[in-house]
């Protein structure tokens, strides 16, 4: 694309919001603060390995895991510029045990929240492989004025305003998603803005990769395996198996299902009944980008952007990625609803 062409995402998100008369803007200038984080921790990242910040923190988040660097650094930047933007009530962390409310004048009157998981991934940092930082913005349901709430950020999917993420990968990218649809912006490091590169993204219907940790299927029960068997199978229509891909960072593995088709599953297991990604900060926002993509997105039994959360850190199985795929897996699972 010729420079003379590039649309800046600044300039999309203007357009897009004069198709509302009617919208303020603080959704267009919070998806730009975003946009903004994301600059600074694709900095940090492609200074890793020139600088300290590879390796271990020494400490563990609220889930038990342990920390790396870029973890702390990622999540302090977007918890910083998000305190200091005017759109913001508050945060939840994927690394923070409770919610941060903001308590400034403008914090408090403003009208969204935002959940994160800074850095999906994490554990790939020191083999240079891709990583990101997925984002949800909900409409604030307590009153204005008075410092957001818990109940702000225990909503189900189906009332996101938007959700994204950035990739930090052999580009940056920064992909989101509205009710108007999905589009994504790669970073321009000459000019350091983020330009359309993918608008009206769609997932494919049908794919040929499946992406799952291959090695827990000895905790899998029979359905699952069932489906195993049937993507390694050479009875489709090709005549081919599935291929199977997968990176360990689900914002890398969803990358490249949302754009050319394919299924990625995290299953509850025996060592995870529930499962084991989180419905808030990972699967709602995933889920809610990939249906306004096209493709589909269920914990097993109920459609993910339904479930009604009732804790910051819940976690849930997901099958997500192109519709038939998953409506093919959910022939084999037939397992109990576990949430919800």
């Amino acid at each position: 694309m010729s420079q003379s062409k590039l649309i800046t995402m600044d300039e999309f998100t203007i357009q897009e919001t004069r198709k509302f008369p009617q919208a303020t803007g603080d959704l267009s200038a919070l998806l730009r603060d975003i946009g903004l984080a994301g600059k600074i921790i694709n900095k940090q990242v492609r200074k890793a390995g020139l600088v300290d910040i590879l390796g271990k923190h020494g400490a563990t988040n609220v889930q038990g895991e342990e920390q790396m660097k870029l973890d702390i650094f990622a999540n302090e930047t977007l918890i910083n510029i998000l305190k200091n933007c005017t759109e913001c009530a508050g945060i939840a962390s994927e690394e923070n045990d409770n919610h941060i409310s903001y308590e400034d004048t403008f914090s408090v009157n403003s009208k969204y929240v935002v959940l994160f998981d800074p850095l999906d991934g994490s554990s790939n940092i020191d083999v240079n492989a891709p990583i990101g930082t997925i984002f949800a913005i909900y409409r604030r349901v307590s009153e204005l004025g008075k410092s957001c709430t818990e109940a702000d950020f225990l909503q189900p999917g189906n009332r996101l305003m938007a959700a994204g993420y950035v990739i930090y990968g052999s580009s940056t990218m920064m992909v989101y998603a509205t009710k108007l649809g999905v589009n994504g912006f790669t970073l321009e490091p000459s000019i350091g803005e983020f330009c359309l590169s993918h608008p009206n993204m769609k997932c494919p219907e049908n794919g040929k990769i499946y992406s799952i940790n291959q090695g827990n299927s000895v905790k899998y029960d029979d359905g699952m395996l069932g489906y195993l068997s049937y993507c390694m199978e050479s009875n489709k229509e090709d005549g081919r198996p599935y291929s199977q891909r997968y990176i360990g960072s689900m914002v890398a593995d969803m990358h490249r299902t949302l754009i050319k088709g394919g299924i990625f599953i995290y299953p509850a297991d025996k060592s995870s009944p529930k499962g084991k990604l989180r419905l808030q900060y990972e699967c709602n926002p995933m889920a809610f980008i990939i249906e306004a993509a096209g493709g589909k997105a269920v914990c097993g039994t109920k459609n993910i952007l339904d479930i009604m959360p009732t804790e910051l850190h819940q976690r849930v199985p997901i099958f997500i990625g192109s519709k038939n795929m998953v409506n093919k897996v959910m022939e084999f699972v037939k397992e109990k609803e576990t949430v919800g």
